[in-house]
């Protein structure tokens, strides 16, 4: 069977169904892609045939006269052609079978599900918080799209912030080295701060944002008008912060895509990586390496603002716990985030039932989450073929976007779900941190990841922001307040990109925007 749409024709694999045991395996990282190892290493999935296949069709293109070939299906078998709403990024993976489209609503169920606080008689939705930010991943995930800045209404429920430290002692800095740590937490509020509190609780507090304008002239006289944010905190609840103590604001991200990104090949990536600049563009892309919590081996991190997260279920385990205060089998304080020195929110019922188990989201229920993120389908794209789009597209490679945001990538052959094998994927990512300069700097050190340093964001659905979440906000903080402000900020490795596209004619930054509202 196929789907003929613009861009070619794209075949579809006949899907299995996934057993819960198959869900979030990461892939160790062996000799062959050790970021100290060499990087031409081949993928062990793959023949010499497809080897081949692989590397001429992942290779960017020159001609921009047509649509490459299946470059309309974003994901693939697994792109949603599904007609554009307001609920785009909710459908599942177009090559899901009868079986796993039912473990893919009943996932969703559970990312709606709104927790309560302990003790209820709903023994099997209590355990919220203590402290907390939301209480379900779905009011943080806003029709699994992409978060913004509070808006003046006490909205801050898809952006929090995470507070950390850097490490003070030699032991301290062994840890991170050793990939045992991310960071230190706060020693009173952890690691993220919860605007929320069940009965009887203060919460930790609440985020404040102040904005200067700050204009920037392009070429032809165009004046744009940047947003500079500042953040505090404002009414404490347990006292003060650390005084060496980060804070660092983060929205939510588009969740589409998330289990074709984890079954790209740790090889593709680590190709891109060039951290010492060898070759003298600009750009040194570095891996993040984490430690996988139940394995104790060292993976390649590519999920998170700085690619703290191996895995979709070790990114949900950690939501669970830090976001919703919910125990899982992955990360089984049921307190969530509370600190050894907020006595009172330690001494609060929890919501473990020992007839379900020793957590208070006990299996499957991440299991089924994770299987549900895992195939949030990606939308097909609009108009691949028209001509301004091409044209858009051809500046997006000739200014050098491209250098961090690669176009494709084809998946492993022995992914852990078969829908998300061997596909040609588009989602314009490297996965790899990539300094982005002052502008963009939060100060705040996870794991790999310096104060400057961000993991490359994919852009496939980014087109679809306003129609999904009703803004057009963009970055780690949300302060572009479109495309063109997002590309302004851009620093560091992305300085020369970015002036190339300042230093474009109206009409063709028109066009490279308009090439980007595709995706």
């Amino acid at each position: 069977m196929s789907v003929r749409t613009e861009g070619g024709e794209a075949p579809i694999s006949v899907p299995v169904t996934v057993h819960a045991e198959s869900f979030g395996k990461p892939q160790k990282i062996d000799a062959a892609t050790e970021p100290s190892a060499s990087l031409s290493e081949p993928r062990t999935d793959l023949s010499d045939a497809d080897r081949t296949r692989v590397k001429t069709v992942t290779r960017p293109t020159s001609d921009f006269s047509k649509a490459e070939n299946f470059e309309a299906m974003s994901a693939g078998a697994a792109t949603s052609i599904a007609p554009v709403n307001q609920d785009s990024f909710s459908q599942f993976s177009g090559n899901l079978s009868f079986d796993e489209e039912g473990s893919f609503r009943l996932g969703k169920a559970l990312f709606q599900k709104l927790w309560v606080s302990s003790p209820s008689s709903t023994q099997a939705s209590d355990g919220l918080g203590p402290l907390y930010n939301a209480r379900a991943c779905q009011t943080c995930h806003i029709r699994d799209g992409r978060g913004h800045p509070p808006d003046g209404k006490a909205d801050a429920t898809s952006m929090f912030l995470r507070l950390a430290r850097a490490p003070k002692t030699d032991a301290e800095k062994a840890a991170i080295a050793a990939h045992d740590v991310l960071n230190f937490p706060d020693p009173v509020y952890g690691r993220q701060l919860q605007d929320s509190a069940v009965v009887g609780l203060p919460a930790e507090g609440r985020m404040v944002i102040s904005y200067t304008e700050e204009p920037v002239t392009l070429k032809g006289g165009d004046v744009v008008s940047l947003r500079r944010p500042s953040y505090s905190v404002a009414d404490l609840g347990y006292g003060p912060l650390g005084t060496d103590t980060t804070i660092s604001p983060r929205v939510t991200q588009a969740m589409t895509g998330l289990g074709l990104i984890e079954a790209i090949h740790p090889g593709d990536i680590l190709a891109h990586a060039d951290p010492d600049d060898r070759d003298g563009d600009g750009i040194s892309g570095r891996a993040a390496i984490v430690r996988d919590p139940v394995t104790g081996e060292k993976v390649l991190g590519r999920f998170g603002w700085k690619a703290q997260s191996a895995t979709v279920r070790q990114q949900s385990a950690d939501a669970f716990v830090t976001d919703i205060g919910i125990s899982t089998p992955l990360s089984k304080n049921s307190h969530g985030d509370c600190t050894q020195a907020q006595t009172a929110c330690l001494g609060m019922a929890d919501g473990v039932q020992a007839r379900l188990g020793d957590t208070e989201a006990p299996d499957p229920v991440l299991d089924l989450v994770t299987f549900y993120a895992e195939n949030l389908a990606v939308p097909a794209r609009r108009k691949a073929s028209f001509s301004d789009i091409l044209a858009g597209k051809k500046l997006f490679y000739e200014t050098g976007c491209i250098a961090c945001h690669t176009p494709k990538f084809v998946t492993r052959r022995d992914a852990a779900n078969k829908a998300h094998a061997f596909q040609l994927i588009w989602p314009y990512s490297d996965f790899l941190l990539h300094d982005m300069g002052e502008g963009l700097a939060d100060g705040q050190g996870v794991g790999e990841a310096s104060g400057r340093e961000w993991r490359t964001p994919p852009l496939w659905g980014i087109g679809l922001t306003k129609t999904v979440s009703g803004h057009t906000f963009f970055l780690h903080d949300g302060r572009a307040r479109n495309l063109t402000e997002a590309i302004l900020w851009h620093g560091g490795e992305g300085q020369t990109a970015r002036d190339r596209f300042a230093d474009l004619e109206k009409a063709d930054r028109q066009a490279l925007v308009t090439f980007l509202e595709s995706l």
